[in-house]
């Protein structure tokens, strides 16, 4: 009996991901077993003229992580859409945006004049850009364009599950393997996570105050926060109360504040409005000139409400701007 075909493939993200399939550890083992690989750039040796020639529904399940920001992430996501019956959303980058999904704050040329023209770094006195195709004699040499806007997986192709982090644990990619083998996978659409909030398993919720009240936020590279009090109660940003649960608490055990990289419950739509409302509520003080000074020492709070989910929060069609 044939093996059922599965692809990894990696669009706009750091790496992380392909570095958690790795981490299975000898736990990859009866998987590699079990399937047969016909994708995975980060480690194999595959094409894309491979894929293309494959029919179509050929590969039971491909693996996507990162977010789309390019014409050639575009093109292979359709590519592979076409020719898997399964398509899951792996991490936080392909499931909300992640963290490249920030640069949706600013325009593409925005971000292009920053990287070869204005950082500190550069010295670029011809102001020459990359360009998506030059002619080098022997033959013409091409680079993808970049998309005006970053967008999730879903936002492109139709994806069937989602297995948030960055980057998943290696619990959640073994039982998401062990469902998708056995044939026991949930209704599609699902976030192969639990749905319980983070506050919910964290390790210092019996720190956590009935009423917390925030008169200061302090930031974690100025202040120490004992290793068993809650963070909100302290006065520090953490997202838990609006992110779910099954990272293990990974960040917490760091003494780090949850980041919200998991993403919400599926009863709520947008993540980071969801702790700004949170938030809000928290503020110990009824004068109009405190809370604002309370509000304004959060340092970025579009990069931190969002960090994670700004291409998937309700303010995504604003950034589908013209190419």
């Amino acid at each position: 009996m044939a093996k059922p075909k599965v692809a990894f493939y990696w669009c706009a993200s750091c790496g992380g991901c392909e570095e958690a399939i790795v981490d299975l550890a000898e736990n990859i083992l009866p998987v590699v077993e079990a399937v047969d690989i016909v994708l995975w750039p980060v480690a194999l040796d595959f094409k894309r003229k491979d894929i293309e020639a494959m029919k179509d529904g050929e590969i039971a399940v491909s693996f996507i992580n990162g977010a789309i920001r390019s014409e050639e992430q575009e093109e292979m996501v359709k590519l592979l859409r076409r020719k898997s019956q399964i398509v899951i959303a792996f991490g936080s980058c392909a499931y909300l945006g992640g963290i490249p999904g920030l640069a949706n704050l600013f325009t593409r040329q925005e971000i292009l004049d920053t990287v070869y023209f204005d950082a500190p770094s550069v010295v670029n006195p011809n102001k020459i850009l990359p360009q998506l195709a030059t002619d080098m004699g022997e033959g013409e040499v091409t680079l993808p364009e970049l998309h005006e806007c970053v967008k999730t997986l879903d936002q492109v192709i139709a994806v069937e599950y989602y297995i948030p982090g960055c980057a998943p644990p290696p619990d959640l990619i073994s039982e998401a393997l062990t469902a998708i083998l056995e044939g026991k996978l949930p209704a599609v659409g699902s976030v192969l996570a639990p749905q319980k909030t983070l506050c919910d398993t964290c390790p210092r919720k019996d720190s956590k105050p009935e009423k917390i009240s925030v008169s200061e936020v302090k930031r974690m590279a100025f202040t120490q926060i004992p290793d068993d009090k809650c963070f909100l109660s302290e006065g520090v940003i953490c997202l838990g109360p609006a992110t779910i649960s099954g990272c293990g608490t990974r960040c917490i055990n760091a003494n780090m504040p949850c980041r919200g990289c998991f993403g919400p419950s599926k009863a709520v739509k947008d993540q980071g409005a969801k702790f700004l409302s949170a938030f809000a509520s928290l503020i110990d003080s009824e004068d109009e000139e405190e809370i604002k000074k309370i509000t304004d020492s959060v340092i970025d709070p579009a990069g931190l409400f969002y960090m994670f989910s700004l291409p998937s929060s309700l303010k995504a069609k604003f950034f589908e701007r013209e190419v």
